[in-house]
């Protein structure tokens, strides 16, 4: 009896799971046409997560008409590559205008992202790239945004509009409709895998300029 049992539940989640193999090729695929912002705080004290949002709104001020004219991942990608030491400069005169002499590290790095809700939008588990800001020692709970499409600024549904048009219908309805466990399987796999193959999720490509 006890060996019929295992082996239905053994059976029950190979099913779950095979079922699950579309699912999964879809989030690989988002973590492809989707651009990031990160943002690391100096630490968690209350002065620096106010300035790493303060830093957040700077740069977002500065980049929303950029990424206006992105009309791809790649395109926003290499906008944000030619800008990449404007963004660093506002950032890091923004820390400056607010007394503190934290350096300001800016990069587009390819990183391991664990699911995450922004808006009314679910991003899978995977491997994105991301412009990263890093605030002095970067030891402080981050702040994130989807970059492109452009979510990070969503006035009258423009948001919307762009993530369907950049994602395409099937796509847009698993960020926006999916359940929560689909997710979370996909996040395990991801997890196991790096721990099997020692994948440490490190950057594959980076640019970056330091500032003072």
């Amino acid at each position: 009896m006890r060996l019929w049992i295992k082996s239905a539940c053994v059976a029950f989640v190979l099913t779950v799971l095979y079922s699950l193999i579309p699912f999964q090729a879809a989030c690989t695929d988002i973590s492809g046409e989707v651009f990031r912002l990160h943002i690391l705080a100096n630490s968690d004290s209350d002065a620096d997560q106010a300035l790493k949002l303060k830093v957040r709104d700077s740069v977002l001020a500065c980049s929303e008409a950029l990424f206006a004219q992105a009309k791809s991942k790649e395109e926003a990608e290499s906008l944000t590559a030619r800008h990449l030491q404007e963004l660093a400069q506002v950032a890091a005169a923004t820390v400056r205008e607010n007394g503190y002499a934290y350096p300001v590290r800016a990069e587009i790095k390819k990183m391991f992202f664990t699911t995450r809700r922004y808006q009314a939008y679910t991003l899978p588990s995977g491997m994105y790239d991301a412009l990263r800001l890093t605030i002095g020692e970067g030891r402080g709970h981050n702040w994130w945004c989807v970059m492109f499409p452009s979510l990070c600024v969503n006035t009258n549904g423009e948001g919307d509009r762009k993530a369907k048009e950049a994602l395409g219908e099937e796509e847009y309805r698993i960020v926006s409709e999916e359940k929560e466990y689909k997710f979370f399987i996909v996040e395990l796999f991801d997890r196991l895998r790096g721990l099997v193959t020692g994948e440490n999720h490190a950057a594959f490509h980076t640019w970056q300029k330091r500032l003072g």
